[in-house]
C-alpha cells in the first residue's frame, strides 16, 4: 500500500486550552514520540498545511463566529484592550468558559488544524492518497454559531465539506469518542450525502446530552444520522458487540465514497470524564475494524482524525500510536514492550503515575455476535437503531447477518 499522508505541524501544540486544563497538548508530543521510538513513522514524511483561511472555515461556521474567535485570540493583555463587547461577543460564541477558554493564538492553532484536516480530505478526493490522518483534528463539538466541548473549528465537519465541494459524491462518517458527535451531527443532520454514526456513552449520564436512537436525520435525510448510545460501564465485549452489530451493515448499505472516522481515546476505563471501560485493545479492534470497512465498502478512501482523550500520558499516546500504524498497516502486537527512554520522558512530564509496560492492557477482544436476544445491556439501543434506520436501507433489523 502507498504510505498515508500525515499531518503534523508543530505550532498544533498552539492549541493549548491552559495548564490545567484536560485537553493538554502533552498527548500529541508524547504520541509522536512514542510513534517516533516505536518507527511508525519511519519513512514516512509529517505534512504541514496551511491555516484554513476565512472563506474554508465559512463553509460550516458563520462569520461572527470566526470574528468572535479571532478578537478572543490575542494576549490576556490584548484581550483586556478589546472591551467589553468583544468580550460579550465572545460569550455568546461559546468563548471563554471553563470548557473551551480563550487562550492566545486560538484562531491560528485551530485553523492550522482545521487546515490539516482539509488538506488530507482534499488529497483523498483528488485521488492523490488513499488514506490520511491527523490526530490534531477531531475537534467534533464546535457548532456553526459556538464553540462547544473544548472545540473551536469543526475540523471533521469542515473536511467533509471540502470532500463535497470537491465532488465526491457521499461521506460516511463514524465517531468512537465516549461523547457524541454533535457538531458533525448538526451540520449534515438534513444532507443526504452524509452519514453520520457515534456510537458514545447515553445522553441519560454523560454530556452533551445529544445522540438519541431516535436522532435519525430530518428532510430528505431521513436514515442518514445514526447513533448508538451505550450504557455507562459498557466494556470490550458489549462495546463491540454494539460497534458490530449496526456501524458495518449501515455504512456499507450508504454506499460511500469515503469513510471518514474520529478515534478520540476516552472511552477507554481510565479517562478521568467519562465513564465506558474499554481497554487499549478494544480500541484498537476498533481502529482495524475501521480499516477493514474503510476497504469494503469506501474503496479503501480513508481519513483518521483524533478527537477526545484525557488520560494524557497513560492512554492517549498508545491508542494513538496503534492509530497511526493501522492507518500506515504497521500493526503493533500488543506485547511491545514501551521505550525505557519513552518511560522516563513520560515519567518526568507526570511525576507520580504508574505507567503501563507495554501497548497493551491485556484486554479481550472476544466478543459475541448480536442475535436479536436482549440478553445484554447494550441490546435494548442495538434493537432500537436498527429498528428505526435498517428498514430504510432494506435490511432486516432482525436478521444479525445484515
Amino acid at each position: 500500500m502507498a504510505l498515508p499522508l500525515v499531518i503534523w505541524d508543530p505550532a498544533m501544540l498552539g492549541y493549548d486550552l491552559g495548564g490545567s486544563h484536560p485537553m493538554h497538548p502533552l498527548r500529541l508530543e508524547l504520541t509522536w514520540d512514542l510513534a517516533e521510538r516505536l518507527g511508525v513513522m519511519a519513512g514516512i514524511d509529517r505534512f504541514s498545511p496551511a491555516p484554513a483561511d476565512d472563506a474554508a472555515l465559512a463553509t460550516v461556521h458563520t462569520a461572527d463566529y470566526i470574528a468572535a474567535v479571532k478578537a478572543a485570540s490575542g494576549s490576556p493583555a490584548g484581550r483586556d484592550r478589546t472591551g467589553k463587547s468583544a468580550a460579550m461577543a465572545a460569550a455568546r460564541h461559546g468563548i471563554g468558559t471553563d470548557d473551551t477558554p480563550a487562550f492566545e493564538n486560538m484562531h491560528s492553532s485551530a485553523a492550522l488544524i482545521a487546515g490539516g484536516s482539509i488538506a488530507a480530505a482534499t488529497a483523498i478526493a483528488r485521488g492523490e492518497v488513499n488514506r490520511a490522518v491527523n490526530i490534531a483534528g477531531g475537534l467534533h463539538h464546535a457548532m456553526a454559531d459556538h464553540a462547544a466541548g473544548f472545540c473551536v473549528y469543526n475540523d471533521p465537519a469542515l473536511a467533509i465539506r471540502a470532500m463535497l465541494d470537491a465532488g465526491v459524491g457521499k461521506v460516511a462518517y463514524v465517531d468512537v469518542d465516549v461523547h457524541h458527535g454533535d457538531g458533525v451531527q448538526a451540520a449534515f443532520y438534513d444532507d443526504p450525502r452524509v452519514l453520520t454514526v457515534s456510537i458514545h456513552e447515553s445522553p441519560l449520564s454523560l454530556w452533551p446530552g445529544t445522540g438519541w436512537v431516535t436522532e435519525i436525520g430530518r428532510k430528505g435525510a431521513l436514515g442518514t444520522s445514526v447513533n448508538v448510545p451505550l450504557p455507562a460501564g459498557t466494556g470490550d465485549a458489549h462495546w463491540l458487540r454494539a460497534f458490530h452489530a449496526v456501524v458495518p451493515g449501515v455504512v456499507r448499505a450508504f454506499r460511500p465514497d469515503v469513510l471518514v472516522t474520529q478515534h478520540g481515546a476516552d472511552s477507554h476505563a481510565d479517562d478521568p470524564l467519562a465513564d465506558l471501560n474499554l481497554s487499549v485493545d478494544g480500541q484498537v479492534a476498533s481502529y482495524r475494524a475501521l480499516r477493514e470497512l474503510a476497504e469494503s465498502a469506501a474503496g479503501g478512501r480513508w481519513l483518521a482524525l483524533g478527537g477526545g482523550g484525557y488520560a494524557i500520558v497513560t492512554v492517549v499516546p498508545r491508542v494513538w500510536t496503534h492509530l497511526l500504524a493501522t492507518v500506515a498497516d504497521r500493526d503493533i502486537a500488543p506485547t511491545t514492550p514501551l521505550p525505557a527512554d519513552w518511560l522516563d520522558i513520560a515519567a518526568a512530564a507526570r511525576p507520580g503515575l504508574t505507567l503501563p509496560s507495554t501497548m497493551s492492557d491485556g484486554g479481550s477482544v472476544e466478543f459475541e455476535r448480536w442475535d436479536a436476544d436482549h440478553s445484554t445491556p447494550v441490546d435494548r439501543p442495538i434493537s432500537d437503531i436498527r429498528g428505526l434506520v435498517y428498514p430504510m436501507y432494506g435490511l432486516d433489523p432482525f436478521d444479525p447477518r445484515d
